[in-house]
């Protein structure tokens, strides 16, 4: 009697070794996979046989699909939930790969964001897939200090520099010219009020900290500020995603066709999105979680592998984008290590 996908029956120990062996060869090939395939490549120590009929039995029960009636089997969202659960090899990486991520990451140390765009190019690159990083949320972020550059004698950027490394700046048009002299002690006066708090907190609490202050200009700076205070320390809508190279990701056969490359193209082009598919609030640091295919929204045909990281006091995610037939291991070990090392690299 075959198995349904909702029975809770565990898999035999022949019926794991196929199914190990099935997902690995179709990684390896990207074809469907048949039983001459798989007694050829690995030793189960079972006939052809035998092996067809696993496979037809894994089949029934959901972990494989058959593409066409004459063609071998390929793994289905449950078939590779249970391979990376249950099945898969403990995730290593060589020693040089090791070194290399501490040493380029180590390079750019003392500068956050170069660190940030540098990690999503070793994931890409070491893994052959996309690497994807998400920058801390600010709002977690501890302010050191805030700076005023003057642009114009009425446009100001501001500089907000967090404890972490992060960097946020605002172009602000002032009313009227501000004189240079004027402007440092308003800035000064703002650092004494809010420097060692929360982004949260300041963004909470602005407008009441800042009631009583003088402002020494006619351009009302403070004013200005609390009028816009969201912008001044609340999280951008954009510019958190840090992405590789698209290029080893285009050469994987799934992304040969049309439909498939539009799909990767608008998922990339929405950050929003990639935001929502990238935040991690519950999964240890260090720790890869694995989304497969259908299990998340909008990402049929996909799979993201991800762990987080500590810059600081604040927390980001580090991670590798891909098709459901990626090397799952390999994938693992790369986003933990990453993850691992970057946190180290910034602590």
């Amino acid at each position: 009697m075959s198995r349904s996908p909702s029975e809770s029956t565990p898999l035999s120990e022949r019926e794991r070794s196929i199914l190990r062996a099935a997902v690995q060869a179709f990684v390896q090939t990207a074809g469907p996979v048949g039983s001459r395939i798989l007694a050829e490549r690995y030793d189960l120590g079972i006939s052809s046989a035998s092996i067809r009929s696993t496979l037809s039995a894994l089949g029934a029960a959901g972990y494989l699909d058959q593409p066409h009636t004459s063609a071998g089997r390929v793994p289905t969202a449950q078939g590779y939930r249970t391979f990376v659960d249950e099945l898969m090899a403990a995730p290593l990486l060589s020693t040089a790969e090791k070194h290399l991520l501490r040493a380029e990451l180590d390079r750019m140390s003392g500068d956050t964001d170069g660190l940030l765009r540098e990690t999503s190019k070793l994931l890409g690159t070491l893994s052959n897939l996309l690497g994807v990083v998400l920058k801390p949320r600010l709002a977690t972020g501890i302010l050191e200090r805030i700076e005023a550059v003057p642009v114009s004698s009425s446009r100001v950027i501001f500089v907000l520099s967090l404890r972490d490394g992060l960097v946020k700046t605002i172009l602000l048009e002032l009313d009227t010219d501000v004189p240079r002299d004027q402007l440092e002690r308003v800035v000064q006066r703002l650092n004494e009020r809010i420097a060692g708090l929360a982004m949260e907190e300041i963004r909470r609490t602005f407008a009441e900290r800042v009631q009583d202050l003088d402002d020494e200009t006619r351009a009302g700076v403070v004013r200005l500020i609390v009028d816009r205070q969201h912008a001044f320390f609340a999280d951008p809508p954009t510019e958190r995603v840090e992405v590789s190279s698209t290029s080893p990701l285009l050469n994987q056969p799934e992304f040969q066709q049309p439909a498939e490359l539009r799909r990767l193209i608008g998922m990339l082009e929405d950050e929003r999105f990639l935001v929502q598919l990238l935040e991690d609030e519950t999964s240890s640091a260090g720790v890869a979680r694995i989304t497969i295919g259908r299990e998340g929204d909008d990402v049929e045909g996909f799979s993201i592998v991800t762990a987080r990281y500590r810059l600081g006091g604040s927390v980001g995610t580090v991670g590798v984008i891909g098709p459901t037939r990626m090397d799952y291991a390999r994938a693992v070990g790369i986003v933990e290590q990453a993850a691992r090392t970057l946190s180290s690299s910034t602590s």
